[in-house]
C-alpha cells in the first residue's frame, strides 16, 4: 500500500501504532530490522569482549588500537557504500533487495563461525566489516520503504516502532554478546544464536510485500565517493529535509558518545561494578523506546500526520536532563567498587537513572518526527538516496564526536565535564537548526497552544 498524501482527520484517529504489528505491510519489516540489529550488536560486542580479555592470544597489536580498529571497520562501510546502497534501493524492489541482504547476513555469520573455529583474527574482522556492509545496504531501504507501505498518518507510528525496536534489540544483542563471550563454550552459543537469528530475519524478509522501484531506469554509479557527494547534494535541495538530517545525525552522535562512556562512567565516576553498566544501558534504551512510542499520541493532539513541533520540545528536554546528568554526577569514585545492590541505595544513583531515562525519552520525541519529516518531504524517486545521505552524515558525526571526546578526555578532563560540554553543545546545535528552519519553533508554539494554527 502506498499513500504519500495527507490523511483525513478521520483516518488519523482510527488506528494505533501497535496495530501495525499485526499487518503484513509492517510486521515483516519490523521483525527483519529487529533481528538484524540484534545480530550486529551481539557479534560486535562478543568480539570486543573477547579481544579485551584475550587479545594476547590473538595478536601482538595493542588492545586500544585493536578495539578501535574493530569499531572503525564496522562503521567504515557506512562512509564508503551508503551512496551505492541508496541507489540500489531506488532502482530495485525494496522487498526483493531486503531478501538478498538478509541472505548475505547468513553467509557472514557462517564466515564469522569459521573465524572463531580457526581462531583467525583477520577472518573475524572481515566478518565485522561485512556485517557493517550489510547494515549499510539495509538502512536506506528500511526507511524508504515505510512511505510506500504506510499511510501518511501512520509514518510517525511506524518510525516510532522501528526506533523503539532498534534500541531494544541493540540492548538485547549487546547483553547477549557480552554475557556469552565470557562463558565456557560461549563462542559456539554466539555463532549458533546469530545463525538462527539471521535465518529468522531472512524468512521474515520473505514476507515483506513488494515495494516497487521508484527509479528502475537509474544507472548504478561504480564510484562510491562520487555517489556519496551526490546523495548529500540531493538531500540539500530541500532545506527542511537537510536540517532534519543534521538533527538526526547529531542525535546519533550524542547517543553514541553517552553509550561509549558508560563503562568508564560507571566505574570511575559512580564507583560501580560491571552490572551498573548494563543498567545504565538498559535505562537509556528504555527511555528512547518509550519516548519514541509516545510520539504518535502527541502528534495526534493536533491532528497532524507529522508534528515538527515535538522536535524543539525533545531538544529542550535533552538539554535540561543532559545538564542535570553532568551536574548531578560525583566528581570521581573513591574506595572499592560497589555492587549494584549497594549502588541503588544512593540517591545520586537514582538521579543518574532518572536523568538517563528522561534524556532518552526526550531523545525519542526529538528524532522520530525528524525521520518522518525526511520521509514525507523527500521525492519518491530518490528517497532512498536521501536516507543514504542521512546514514553518511550519521557516521561522520559519530566519528567526529568520538575523536573530539577522546581528545577532550586525553587532556585530563573528567567524564562529567564532557557530558556538560556536550549538553551545552547540543543546545547550540539545536538553536542553529531552529533558526535556519523556524517552522520547528512555530509548530512547537502551536502544539503547546501558545499560537494559533
Amino acid at each position: 500500500m502506498s499513500n504519500d498524501s495527507s490523511p483525513s482527520s478521520n483516518q488519523s484517529g482510527q488506528h494505533s501504532q501497535f496495530s501495525l504489528l499485526r499487518e503484513r505491510r509492517f510486521w515483516p519489516l519490523f521483525v527483519t530490522q529487529f533481528l538484524g540489529a540484534f545480530n550486529d550488536n551481539a557479534y560486535k560486542n562478543a568480539l570486543l569482549v573477547l579481544l579485551t580479555f584475550g587479545a594476547a592470544s590473538w595478536t601482538n597489536m595493542r588492545l586500544e588500537v585493536l578495539t578501535n580498529l574493530a569499531a572503525g571497520l564496522f562503521i567504515l562501510p557506512f562512509f564508503l557504500f551508503s551512496g551505492t546502497a541508496g541507489q540500489l534501493a531506488d532502482k530495485f524492489d525494496k522487498a526483493w533487495l531486503a531478501r538478498w541482504v538478509k541472505a548475505l547476513e547468513i553467509l557472514i555469520v557462517m564466515l564469522a563461525g569459521a573465524g572463531f573455529w580457526l581462531q583467525n583474527l583477520s577472518i573475524l574482522l572481515a566478518a565485522l566489516f561485512l556485517l557493517g556492509l550489510q547494515s549499510t545496504l539495509f538502512g536506506p531501504l528500511k526507511y524508504a520503504i515505510l512511505p510506500q507501505h504506510l499511510r501518511a498518518d501512520e509514518l510517525v507510528g511506524g518510525n516510532a516502532l522501528v526506533e523503539a525496536g532498534t534500541f531494544i534489540s541493540i540492548l538485547l544483542g549487546t547483553l547477549t554478546g557480552g554475557l556469552l563471550a565470557g562463558q565456557e563454550g560461549g563462542i559456539a552459543w554466539i555463532v549458533g544464536i546469530c545463525l538462527v537469528v539471521a535465518s529468522g530475519g531472512f524468512f521474515a524478509s520473505r514476507k515483506i510485500p513488494p515495494a516497487s522501484a521508484p527509479a528502475p531506469e537509474l544507472k548504478i554509479s561504480l564510484n562510491p565517493a562520487k555517489e556519496t557527494f551526490h546523495c548529500v547534494n540531493l538531500a540539500r535541495q530541500e532545506r527542511s529535509v537537510f536540517q532534519s538530517i543534521l538533527g538526526i545525525s547529531w542525535f546519533w552522535a550524542y547517543g553514541a558518545l553517552l553509550l561509549t562512556q558508560f563503562p568508564a562512567y560507571a566505574k570511575d565516576v559512580l564507583g560501580g561494578k560491571e552490572s551498573l553498566v548494563t543498567v545504565l544501558l538498559a535505562v537509556f534504551s528504555v527511555g528512547i523506546g518509550a519516548g519514541s512510542l509516545i510520539c504518535e499520541k502527541l502528534t495526534r493532539r493536533r491532528g497532524k500526520a507529522v508534528e515538527p513541533g515535538l522536535v524543539p520540545i525533545g531538544a529542550l528536554g535533552m538539554t535540561v536532563f543532559g545538564l542535570d546528568l553532568a551536574l548531578g554526577s560525583p566528581g570521581s569514585a573513591s574506595g572499592a567498587l560497589q555492587p549494584l545492590a549497594e549502588m541503588v541505595h544512593r540517591p545520586s544513583t537514582w538521579r543518574v537513572f532518572f536523568d538517563l531515562l528522561m534524556l532518552g525519552g526526550f531523545g525519542g520525541l526529538y528524532c522520530v518526527p525528524l525521520y518522518a519529516l525526511v520521509q514525507q518531504r523527500s521525492q519518491a524517486e530518490y528517497r532512498a538516496r536521501i536516507i543514504a545521505a542521512n546514514n553518511i552524515l550519521n557516521s561522520l558525526f559519530m566519528v567526529l564526536v568520538a575523536i573530539g571526546a577522546a581528545v577532550f578526555l586525553g587532556k585530563g578532563f573528567g567524564i562529567p565535564t564532557l557530558f556538560l560540554c556536550v549538553a551545552v553543545l547540543h543546545g547550540a546545535v539545536t538553536i542553529y537548526i531552529f533558526s535556519v528552519v523556524p517552522e520547528f519553533l512555530i509548530r512547537a508554539l502551536v502544539w503547546l497552544g501558545w499560537r494559533r494554527e
